[in-house]
């Protein structure tokens, strides 16, 4: 079965590998990542189908799960860790399993990806929902912890979305939407925490971010819902407050620590002249979305209808 997956077959120009030297070694591996973003490419459609999607769900209050198994569980769990303080989402709003736990992050955990009823029981136990969406991560696309999850998740009735490297790949039956980017064998045969894991990770870095832009996460390319838990974090703010106001980095500080640290609501209370409070209504009205409430707003300040986009 292994056999017929391109992502376990041999790499004609890495036959000789163990006879490389160390600079031919990353021109080669360097040559067949470039091969990856092409491959992403092509899955367009399918990835925007999937934000437009997720990011319905969750508006109505429902939830993103990755799931999976190895290298495709561990991206899953990264991507979704980045959410709260990238996004400053909620973090039970994106959730990330991995088979065998979170000991499995670190620690191979022996047969854990080989059993379905497990992928089932994980997704039981953050109570799936049919409001919720899921991603179910499997390079080979046959995973059975992988499998096992996806088929619950459609006796449930939420969203499925398939990401895996393999043409024909099992999953594709039991989701929604496929995402199947193939990248070819990899350098070393069937380490596919190579070009298969490069893509994984592309992928999600597309839906996390695209669903919490259409979410109002963002104004224009600025990250306004960030939460500045460290200092640079909190350096970053304050810039991005002084990028969308023309504030001097001392205005921008003191602005921002007036709304209690509250990116969106600092720029929004400078542009429509409302007290913090007032911002605060302001974006609630228009579900977070700080570009819809400007656009609302008088304005005296004179900022335009596309400022920061």
């Amino acid at each position: 079965m292994l056999e017929s997956l391109t992502t376990e077959a041999r790499l004609p120009a890495s036959e000789m590998l163990d006879a490389l030297g160390a600079l031919e070694l990353v021109e080669l591996i360097n040559s067949e990542d470039a091969r990856v973003a092409a491959a992403v490419g092509e899955q367009a459609v399918a990835i925007a189908e999937a934000i437009d999607v997720i990011s319905a769900r969750l508006a109505d209050g429902g939830r993103l799960i990755y799931f999976g198994a190895g290298t495709s569980g561990r991206l899953g769990v990264l991507d979704a860790a980045e959410c709260p303080p990238t996004f400053n989402a909620d973090p039970k709003q994106v959730i990330g399993l991995i088979a065998g736990g979170l000991t499995a992050l670190t620690t191979a955990v022996e047969g854990a990806e080989d059993n379905p009823k497990m992928g089932e029981a994980d997704l039981r136990s953050v109570n799936l929902s049919a409001n919720d969406a899921v991603v179910g991560i499997a390079t080979s696309g046959r995973t059975p912890y992988v499998l096992g999850g996806l088929e619950y998740a459609c006796e449930v009735g939420a969203f499925r979305v398939g990401l895996a490297c393999n043409r024909d790949a099992e999953l594709t039956t039991r989701c929604n939407v496929n995402i199947i980017p193939v990248v070819g064998p990899e350098v070393l045969s069937g380490s596919t925490r190579m070009k298969a894991g490069t893509a994984t990770k592309m992928v999600l870095n597309m839906i996390s971010t695209g669903v919490m832009i259409r979410l109002g996460k963002t104004f224009g390319n600025l990250m306004v819902d960030l939460r500045a838990t460290n200092s640079k974090l909190a350096a970053r703010a304050t810039r991005i407050v002084g990028i969308a106001t023309a504030l001097s980095e001392k205005e921008a500080s003191e602005l921002l620590q007036n709304c209690n640290g509250e990116v969106k609501t600092a720029i929004l209370t400078y542009h429509a002249g409302v007290s913090p409070d007032g911002a605060r209504q302001l974006l609630m009205h228009h579900n977070g979305h700080l570009q819809r409430a400007l656009k609302s707003s008088a304005q005296p300040n004179g900022a335009s209808n596309n400022v920061g986009g």
